[in-house]
């Protein structure tokens, strides 16, 4: 009997290895939480691509937005671990809104296991350059003199709340004594507000808004991170500019709790192996994305460490969910 048992644990075992081996069979899925045009959405599409050439497969990017992000991450904690759902999310949802939200129905911290990590992902403080009433603002000095001169004209806009845009916003409101009225966006909607000159300022991921900038209709003022993007050089960190703040944003690839962990290593080795391909580091770079390779285990840790350091800042500045 004891035999028999072996015998049948090492058939099962070989059955589990052999699927796994031929994985995938079907449509992978990769779920955006925000909408078309946001950088989730540019770096999912690219690593689908990738993936689909390279795996000869079909990789699909859904966008489910809403919620703060929190629509779809609830949908892919919720959908079967069998390594065909996946989720392209940036820190908002994953390091935030544990601490923003107090009842989540899929807690990203805990529901959730973390894959891979796309991209670090600058912010850029822009303004429009036309529009309606829009003020004429050259540098950093102006925009902080205008806030402190016309409170109650002036607005950011962020890709939602708790989002990289809304608590780098409230970050510099603070430091600058701005005060300014924080207006959340369901995603990229937020940018063309903001192009139309219904927003005064914004900070936006390098990737969602490089474009706008060199076709001249944002001028950036100040770049969020320690260092300044390689993908605008010429723009000024905050630090430079005398306002002590430094934040950036990253975005990464999560899967069910639960998806079996050779199919999670090796999505991890594929998306690792795409984001090192010159072609694609070089088209991700212009865009203000800077890959950074890490294993399972150290991308798991750096969501945790994320989350343990952004709750106190989320309990500082208020944030209610709506």
């Amino acid at each position: 009997m004891h035999l028999k048992k072996i015998a049948v644990g090492f058939l099962a075992a070989c059955l589990t290895l052999a699927a796994q081996a031929e994985y995938p069979e079907k449509p992978i899925r990769f779920v955006v939480s925000f909408t078309a045009g946001g950088t989730s959405d540019i770096l999912a599409r690219e690593v689908a691509a990738q993936l689909t050439t390279r795996w000869n497969a079909t990789v699909v990017v859904e966008n489910k937005s809403g919620a703060a992000g929190n629509l779809g991450t609830e949908y892919v904690g919720r959908s079967a671990p069998d390594g065909y759902t996946f989720l392209i999310n940036s820190f908002g949802p994953i390091a935030i809104n544990p601490t923003l939200f107090p009842k989540l129905a899929v807690n990203p911290q805990t529901e959730l296991q973390p894959v891979a990590l796309i991209a670090e992902v600058p912010t850029v403080l822009v303004v429009p350059t036309s529009g309606v009433g829009v003020p004429k603002l050259n540098n950093m000095a102006d925009l902080v003199k205008y806030g402190k001169a016309n409170p109650d004209k002036v607005s950011y806009g962020s890709t939602g709340i708790g989002t990289a845009a809304h608590m780098t916003g409230f970050l510099f409101s603070l430091r600058t004594n701005i005060g300014a009225l924080h207006i959340p966006y369901k995603g990229a909607e937020a940018t063309r507000d903001l192009v139309a000159g219904r927003l005064q300022y914004m900070f936006a991921t390098v990737p969602s808004v490089v474009s706008l900038i060199k076709g001249g209709q944002l001028k950036p003022l100040a770049i969020s991170t320690k260092i300044r993007s390689r993908a605008l050089p010429e723009v000024s960190t905050l630090k430079e500019l005398g306002i002590d703040m430094a934040t950036g944003s990253w975005f990464g690839l999560f899967a069910p709790k639960g998806t079996p962990m050779p199919i999670v290593q090796k999505m991890n080795k594929a998306v690792q192996e795409i984001l090192q391909d010159p072609q694609v580091n070089a088209r991700l770079l212009a865009q203000g994305a800077e890959v950074v390779p890490m294993n399972v285990d150290e991308f798991s840790k750096f969501v945790r460490t994320e989350y343990e350091t952004w709750a106190p800042i989320v309990k500082a500045s208020g944030a209610k969910p709506e």
